[in-house]
């Protein structure tokens, strides 16, 4: 019993002992930790506000903020690891053998991670602008370090990671689209008119822009019409809705003008026997 009492009472001193010998430097070194917090957010503010004065992408902005936040933070944990008496060299070799391994058992997310610092300062790509690339499409709703998020027209949200969008083949459409309608007038039109007709059309709609010029032109001479394409711009946004607006307007518009959109037609002959 004695024994225990005195086990127990030696435990008691030996953790008073370290309290009082590291007590002071763990408050402290949390103090440093808590000060390089608020240092941090505070520099990281300052640098994003000098940044965004000189209009540096926001994408670029909001990495190199956090690099600056990161960076004081680490610089306070340094401070606060030499007040504990903690020997960094050691430290540092072993981070340096667990980090090989760290990286080899998360190949995938370095690989995104590497992959969105390319697309960070390459810039292929804006926020806001609406992109295809591998096999889908949208607009541009975020660029982060390991994945870039895409918003559908169908209001759906795509996440795709990183490393799938470097060295693919990439469709940038900015901030514009290009209408792709295609119509048919029989042979026998005027087709100055109709040509006139469509121009006047595509002037008065409100979501046509009139600079890039809308394209109409003759495509093709058909089997049975004379195909003329329709390519106005408009913006991202209303580029399904304007669509269908203006072939429901061209089918209306030649309907009032006597313009014949032809059925399809086959000539066919039949000889009799000699």
């Amino acid at each position: 019993m004695n024994e225990q009492l005195n086990t127990l009472e030696h435990a008691q001193q030996t953790a008073i002992d370290l309290a009082i010998q590291f007590g002071p430097k763990v408050i402290v070194a949390l103090l440093i930790l808590a000060a390089g917090y608020y240092v941090g957010r505070w520099v990281g503010r300052l640098a994003d506000s000098m940044l965004e004065k000189i209009g540096l992408d926001e994408t670029l902005r909001l990495l190199l903020v956090r690099i600056v936040r990161i960076l004081v933070l680490g610089l306070f944990l340094i401070m606060a690891l030499q007040n504990l008496g903690v020997q960094l060299l050691p430290l540092i070799a072993g981070l340096g053998v667990a980090g090989a391994g760290i990286a080899l058992a998360m190949q995938g997310v370095l690989g995104n991670l590497a992959a969105g610092l390319t697309i960070i300062f390459t810039r292929p790509f804006k926020v806001g602008e609406y992109v295809a690339i591998v096999d889908v499409e949208g607009t541009v709703e975020e660029i982060k370090l390991f994945n870039t998020v895409l918003s559908h027209p169908d209001r759906s949200r795509i996440v795709i990671p990183n490393r799938k969008i470097v060295g693919e083949i990439l469709h940038n459409f900015g901030t514009l689209r290009q209408l792709d309608v295609v119509v048919s007038v029989a042979y026998d039109t005027d087709i100055k008119q109709a040509l006139a007709t469509i121009h006047d059309l595509l002037a008065a709609h409100p979501r046509i822009l009139q600079e890039p010029e809308p394209f109409i032109r003759v495509l093709a001479l058909a089997d049975s019409s004379v195909q003329i394409a329709i390519r106005p711009w408009t913006t991202v946004t209303d580029f399904y809705t304007t669509s269908g607006d203006i072939t429901q307007a061209v089918l209306e518009t030649f309907r009032e003008h006597g313009i014949q959109i032809p059925f399809p037609q086959r000539e066919v002959r039949l000889l009799g026997a000699a």
